[in-house]
């Protein structure tokens, strides 16, 4: 890759939507599927999705801890959903919410970022709770493999609130550092959940991309989307996983659905509609 990351996520946004698919396969979405609770089934899973929605969501986003309770057979299916994604040209943002220091934080970024893992990602996320500078490693990591971090700020579960709030600022202007002087976007991005009744931090200095989940089944809209990120609409990435994955033979046209309307209510075009 010779383009950064913040380039080929505006890139992406530009031609397929404001949406990011999460694929969380877990037991409950198996069984309602009517797939083992197996590696098997999980693959089955992981290949329908990749294939429903690698074309029309602009970013898609595999939660690690559904592979890895498989163990090696698990993450040999993690391994090829990110792969058969990258060739289909999507982007992918591996969510492990990894946090450590020092050498640890490197090994983590070597896995999921560099690269010659099998693992690699475009994007990780990552929980800033031992410190922002904890996160260097994988910054630095990140800048040298062209590809993007999310640390999380103002995450969607209600119990993060009062322990967020307290460092979100620290987190924000975190990632504004470390973004300055980048174009389109920097490689730091945030996690700011769309079911946030409102956002009490500015986001406009950030400089970089916003991964908003929560919309769908826990109950964020479009419109919520729109309202929240008015100021930055252009680089909020609303990601969604239930409410589309819930039957496997709709998974494509509610994803589209869902990319169509919160494009409409961000006011932003989609180059290339399918």
């Amino acid at each position: 890759m010779n383009e950064s990351f913040g380039t080929r996520l505006r890139a992406r946004l530009d031609e397929c939507g404001p949406l990011c698919v999460g694929i969380d396969p877990g037991p409950g979405l198996l069984g309602a599927w009517g797939l083992d609770d197996s590696p098997a089934g999980l693959e089955r899973f992981s290949r329908t999705v990749v294939e429903a929605v690698a074309d029309v969501a602009a970013v898609v986003k595999p939660q690690s801890a559904f592979f890895e309770r498989w163990g090696s057979r698990g993450i040999a299916v993690l391994e090829r959903t990110i792969a058969d994604l990258r060739e289909a040209g999507t982007l992918v943002i591996l969510d492990v919410k990894r946090g450590d220091i020092g050498s640890t934080m490197t090994a983590y970024a070597e896995a999921y970022l560099d690269r010659g893992s099998p693992l690699a990602a475009d994007a990780v996320t990552l929980s800033p709770y031992l410190g922002f500078g904890s996160l260097e490693g994988a910054i630095t990591s990140a800048v040298a493999n062209d590809a993007g971090v999310f640390v999380l700020a103002l995450t969607s579960n209600p119990e993060a609130a009062p322990l967020q709030r307290l460092v979100a600022d620290q987190v924000l202007a975190g990632a504004a550092a470390a973004n300055a002087g980048q174009s389109p976007f920097g490689p730091v991005g945030v996690v700011v959940g769309a079911t946030l009744p409102a956002i009490e931090h500015s986001l406009t200095e950030l400089n970089g991309p916003i991964l908003a989940p929560g919309l769908g089944a826990q109950g964020a809209s479009p419109a919520d989307v729109a309202r929240l990120f008015a100021s930055v609409r252009h680089a909020v990435v609303p990601s969604v996983s239930r409410a589309v994955l819930t039957d496997p033979k709709r998974v494509r046209a509610r994803t589209i659905r869902y990319r169509d309307e919160c494009a409409a209510h961000l006011d932003v075009k989609i180059a290339t509609q399918r």
